[in-house]
């Protein structure tokens, strides 16, 4: 049964293939786009901070998107709601045709992801062709990894990971030429490769390095953490095991055990698939955020926590730390305001913070500082601004952002 849906994917594929060259090369010759750039379309949050530091920047931008995740259904453009996903027919062989076509017409350039484009979803083989048509049809793809569109495991130096990766997604190995296929057909084809946080360890090349193109909206100053975390009483720590073995949360979970059997107060909350805004507010609530004790960077729930004054907990891997270091996007090996831990030396970490609560506050304290720097909406607009002006020339905006509209 699925030989026979695969063989009649291709068969509808190579019929649409003639029109979809045909539309791109039409394409190639409207110079005049409804917008700047288009951001999708999965579904990622990141895509709704990035629109609003190219918007900064002075460029016209729309997120659009297939589907909605339950983290926010916040974006301009929803196909989940056109006429082609109301039958699964239609969903599965059309709809993707027509995301692509309607993208190539709208934007000067698109934001994509190592997934791909709508041609990414679900195609027999129109992925590896997708870089190609929207070149023929002069638009500009700048890619950026997030995570599960590169990891490429047999690429990865972290066994730790690799294994955590094998426990909590043990399909994964299912897609594994698909993703190293996807990576390799856009870091050769497409505009702008970005690279960043451990991803680099799957890519073999980047364009632009950042440390990762993560952006956020800085909380008001006023809404932002400003009590001290207490001298004595229980140390209430916040994680997020949406990815338990990659996260490290059984590490987590034991060392907090051992740790209250020996007498200390410690408070442990869970957070899991909940909406953005409840996540904050959970933020807010702790005297520290653990990240991740396995992948070796940190992610958007760090920057989350350090933009609101919380202090985080995460393993940093040295030699990340020292790629970015030496390619000057880091001052020093101190700048990051995280406290460090792996899964061998949370226990202990932990037992020093109980004893000695001003190791969060110096944490904390500086964590806004560091993401104003290289997180905040004005950062990534800056660093988006010197990509674009490059691939389609200087923004003729005047630098707003939605909310001034």
């Amino acid at each position: 049964m699925r030989t026979a849906y695969y063989l009649f994917r291709v068969g509808v594929e190579l019929l649409a293939l003639f029109f979809l060259l045909l539309f791109s090369l039409c394409c190639k010759s409207f110079r005049q786009r409804k917008f700047d750039i288009g951001l999708g379309p999965f579904p990622l949050i990141n895509n709704i901070y990035h629109k609003r530091a190219l918007e900064l920047a002075g460029y016209s931008a729309e997120t659009f998107v297939s589907q909605v995740w339950h983290i926010t259904s916040n974006f301009d453009v929803r196909f989940d709601q056109h006429w082609l996903s109301r039958n699964i027919l239609t969903r599965k062989l059309l709809l993707n045709l027509y995301i692509f076509c309607w993208s190539a017409r709208r934007y000067r350039s698109v934001i994509i992801y190592f997934d791909g484009g709508a041609l990414g979803q679900g195609t027999a083989f129109l992925w590896r062709l997708e870089p190609y048509l929207y070149r023929l049809a002069g638009v500009k793809t700048v890619v950026l990894p997030y995570g599960s569109d590169v990891q490429v495991m047999s690429r990865s130096p972290n066994l730790q990971f690799k294994h955590a990766m094998a426990v909590d997604y043990p399909q994964h190995r299912t897609r594994h030429r698909h993703i190293q296929a996807m990576v390799d057909v856009w870091s050769s084809a497409g505009s702008h490769i970005v690279g960043g946080c451990e991803w680099v360890d799957y890519m073999h090349h980047w364009d632009s390095l950042m440390i990762a193109h993560f952006s956020i909206q800085l909380p008001d100053v006023a809404c932002a953490a400003v009590d001290q975390p207490v001298a004595h009483g229980p140390l209430k720590l916040l994680h997020a095991p949406n990815h338990r073995e990659i996260k490290g949360t059984r590490h987590v979970v034991k060392a907090v055990e051992e740790l209250r059997r020996e007498g200390l107060d410690i408070e442990l909350v869970m957070v899991e698939r909940v909406p953005n805004e409840e996540v904050r507010r959970l933020i807010l609530e702790a005297d520290a955020v653990v990240d991740q004790l396995v992948i070796g960077w940190y992610a958007m729930f760090a920057i989350e926590a350090m933009a609101s004054g919380k202090p985080v907990i995460c393993y940093l891997r040295q030699d990340l730390e020292s790629l970015y270091v030496a390619t000057d996007l880091l001052q020093d090996f101190d700048e990051i305001p995280i406290i460090r831990a792996d899964v061998f030396s949370f226990k202990e970490v932990i037992r020093k913070l109980h004893a000695d609560r001003t190791l969060l506050s110096i944490a904390g304290n500086r964590g806004r500082g560091y993401v104003e720097r290289h997180h905040s909406i004005e950062a990534i607009s800056l660093a988006f601004s010197k990509i674009f002006a490059k691939l389609i020339g200087p923004s003729k905006g005047c630098g707003r952002t939605s909310a001034d509209k």
